[in-house]
């Protein structure tokens, strides 16, 4: 003797379980793919370990006035709501400045897109009397049309250095002369407080994994 077909209520219910199943289940594998696919976010010491040195408390920095290679002001404000990774260089530097500058701007092609869009890569020449505004526009050209450069007098940019704790010394060769200067990166939060560096030398995945845990890290 055959079982009777399922009543209507039966199969609603049948129905509703199965949909109630299914359902868990995405959600389920919708947490999975965000968990996998976000950034990782590292422990000070795995930051560390991975070149990038972070402050505990991150460091206040003065008003200061520059100009940036579009001729348009560069100050304090520039810095907020935005992420700002600073290196310090020089147009006529013959390796360091222009390899640097090329890392960077493979690296920041390879940021996800939400936080390439909350970052601002900023070239600071520390040889203002030959980094006019228009030699810094020509240059900055070569590496990406987002980067920002800036110049402005040697006194202000003199007392924003030591305030983010980067050397640079000219040294005179014969007839004309040479920039020495730190190679580290300087990373200012979007609240435009000095947050920390990045030590040379540079690698395209380590510094990917470090900036996008601190970006993660600090929005959470």
């Amino acid at each position: 003797m055959s079982a009777p077909p399922p009543q209507p209520t039966q199969r609603r219910r049948v129905i509703k379980t199965v949909i109630g199943i299914l359902a868990f289940m995405l959600v389920v594998m919708v947490l999975f793919l965000n968990k996998f696919l976000a950034p990782r976010i590292l422990s000070p010491k795995e930051l560390a370990a991975n070149g990038a040195v972070m402050f505990e408390k991150p460091r206040i920095i003065p008003p200061f006035q520059l100009v940036d290679h579009r001729g348009q002001p560069f100050n304090l404000e520039r810095l907020h709501g935005k992420w700002t990774v600073f290196f310090f260089g020089f147009t006529s530097c013959p390796d360091i400045c222009p390899t640097t500058l090329a890392t960077l701007s493979q690296w920041y092609k390879k940021l996800d897109d939400d936080i390439r869009e909350r970052t601002q890569v900023v070239l600071l020449t520390v040889d203002p009397a030959r980094d006019t505004q228009e030699k810094l526009a020509a240059y900055m050209g070569h590496f990406d049309k987002d980067f920002i450069g800036v110049t402005g007098d040697f006194l202000p940019i003199k007392t924003l250095t030591d305030q983010l704790n980067v050397a640079f010394n000219r040294v005179v060769i014969g007839d004309d002369y040479t920039v020495d200067h730190s190679g580290h990166l300087v990373l200012v939060n979007p609240y435009g407080h000095y947050h920390g560096i990045f030590k040379p030398p540079f690698q395209l995945g380590q510094l990917k994994l470090t900036y996008q845990s601190i970006v993660t890290g600090f929005a959470h």
